[in-house]
This record gives C-alpha cells, sequence and structure tokens, in this order.
C-alpha cells in the first residue's frame, strides 16, 4: 500500500531524511518511532505531498506521490501534529463542510459517533478539549473513506485516558480495514498499536521490524536499573552473572539481563562485599526504549 525508495529531503546543507527505503502493507499499522526532530513528519509530509522530494521516489496504493498528486489525495487521509480549524464552527458543521469537499462520504452521524463526539457534535470547536480536537481532526481525515491514514504523533500533550482513547480508535481504523502510518515519539504507544515499527534517528531508518523481534535484538529479556552513592566504571558490572550490557549515566546504572534472578543475586552479593550502597533498584522487561539505546547511546525523550 505504501512503498518508499530512497526518499531524501534537504534543507539548504542539511540533510533531514537520508534516502529511507520501507513498504508499509495493505490492512497493517505502521509505526515511524523515533526522537523529535528525527525526520518522522517530514517523511509524511513528502508522502502526503506537502514537501517536495529531492531524491526518491514513493507511491501511496500505486500512485506516485510527486507526480500522481490527485490520485494519491483521493486514497489519503492525513492527521498533522497540529490541525489549525475553524474554532466558531459547530463539530457537525465542519464536518458537514469536509464533506462537501469530496463527491462522496461516509455517514456523518456513525464518523461521529465513532470518533467519540456524539455529546460534543453541536459544541463550537473553541470549546473542545485537546482530546476531543484530536478525534475531531482524525474525522476529518476519514470524512471521504480513504485507503491510508497517516496520523503524525497524535497523542502529543495529550493526558493518560485521552492517549488511550485514541489507541482505542486507531485499533479501530485497523478492524475496518484501513492501512495506517502513525509517527510516535512514544515507546508504549509504538509497542502497542503498530504490527511493524521503523526506527528513524537524525534522518535514517535504522531499524525496522515487529516490535516483539526488535525487542529480541538486545538478547536480553530484562532490564536492571539503580542508582549508586559513588559512581563505579562499567568494568565493575561486565563480569556479573547474566550480565549482557551495561549502560552508566552518571550514577544511573542500566544492566541488561537474560537471567534476572542471576544478576541480582551477583549484584547484591558484590555491591555488600565492597560495601556499595545501591538506591532506588527496580527490575522491568526489556522495551523498545532500550532498543533505541542500544543502538544510539540515546534516550528516546532525552529529560
Amino acid at each position: 500500500m505504501v512503498n518508499v525508495e530512497g526518499l531524501v529531503k534537504r534543507y539548504g546543507s542539511f540533510t533531514a531524511v537520508k534516502g529511507i527505503h520501507f513498504q508499509v502493507y495493505t490492512g497493517e499499522i505502521f509505526g515511524l518511532l523515533g526522537p523529535n526532530g528525527a525526520g518522522k513528519t517530514t517523511t509524511i509530509e513528502m508522502l502526503v505531498g506537502l514537501r517536495k522530494p529531492d531524491g526518491g521516489t514513493a507511491t501511496l496504493s500505486g500512485y506516485d506521490v510527486q507526480t500522481q498528486v490527485n490520485q494519491v489525495k483521493e486514497v489519503i487521509g492525513v492527521q498533522l501534529q497540529s490541525t489549525s480549524l475553524f474554532e466558531l464552527l459547530k463539530v457537525e458543521e465542519i464536518l458537514h463542510l469536509y464533506a462537501s469537499f469530496y463527491p462522496s462520504h461516509i455517514d456523518i452521524n456513525k464518523l461521529i459517533e465513532d470518533m467519540l463526539l456524539t455529546e460534543k457534535r453541536n459544541a463550537r470547536i473553541k470549546g473542545l478539549s485537546g482530546g476531543q480536537k484530536q478525534r475531531l481532526a482524525i474525522a476529518l481525515a476519514l470524512i471521504h473513506n480513504p485507503h491510508i491514514v497517516f496520523l503524525d504523533e497524535p497523542t502529543t500533550g495529550l493526558d493518560p485516558q485521552a492517549r488511550r482513547t485514541l489507541w482505542d480508535i486507531v485499533k479501530r481504523l485497523k478492524e475496518q480495514g484501513k492501512t495506517v502510518l502513525l509517527s510516535t515519539h512514544y515507546m508504549d504507544e509504538a509497542h502497542v498499536l503498530c504490527d511493524r515499527i521503523g526506527i528513524m534517528d537524525q534522518g535514517e531508518l535504522i531499524a525496522l521490524d515487529t516490535p516483539t523481534n526488535l525487542v529480541k535484538t538486545l538478547q536480553s529479556s530484562s532490564t536492571v536499573e539503580f542508582n549508586l552513592t559513588n559512581r563505579q566504571a562499567e568494568e565493575w558490572f561486565t563480569g556479573m552473572d547474566g550480565v549482557e550490557e551495561v549502560r552508566i549515566k552518571d550514577r544511573f546504572v542500566q544492566l541488561y539481563t537474560d537471567d534476572i534472578q542471576r544478576t541480582l543475586t551477583s549484584l547484591i552479593n558484590k555491591s555488600t562485599e565492597e560495601n556499595v550502597k545501591i538506591e532506588d533498584l527496580q527490575t522491568r522487561q526489556a522495551t523498545l526504549e532500550d532498543v533505541f539505546i542500544h543502538m544510539t547511546g540515546r534516550r528516546l525523550r532525552e529529560s
């Protein structure tokens, strides 16, 4: 449904997207995961016709994004990071307005119901919450029943409940047979929603696979995290039982392990013997965040 071959975008001497390749299959949710500035939004903007690529090609549902723009517009729906809406219009009014732009459209009452906006159908847009505005933006993207739906960081700035509500809506799009291309910098969002994920960093696609397979590349199933009162060198941890990799930032330590029980026992024994104090110790399963750290040495969202 989406085929991207060597896509490039430059701004003067800066290359924002560096020749990326990927495909999105019919009916799947494909995620572009990466930190802010990785090139996710620029990639989407090239695919939907908002920016002209400086190299490479892309097709959507078989139509070339540069030479068959009108056909592309018929098969895609787009929700951008920031959508400017007519604030004084009511929800139902703006849906009817957008519907008038197309030769055919889906049932507006059903769309309002699907987007959980029934109680707000006669409310002015300026009075909607952030989550309600995002759901309205998705509704506008769906009004003409597109084959491919682009969602550019749809849950940024939303509270946890509003994020979960949008997750349910995205899952229903897949159930309806839509192909969804979603960009996000939330690892949990990508893991929950996406069938496959392309990890972007500094304009490059550095990994592409299912969430489960990406985590498996770590060769460790769990992470032990803690703070130390006195900083220790990385070599202090590498000989511990089960430890596959060590990450240290100031006094914060992450141990990636394939045997969490052996690693914890070894860590406690060694710290006791050498009188090293451990604070705020916790364990968790390895995540996509760990994959990104492993590949780049940085977190997806730096504090």
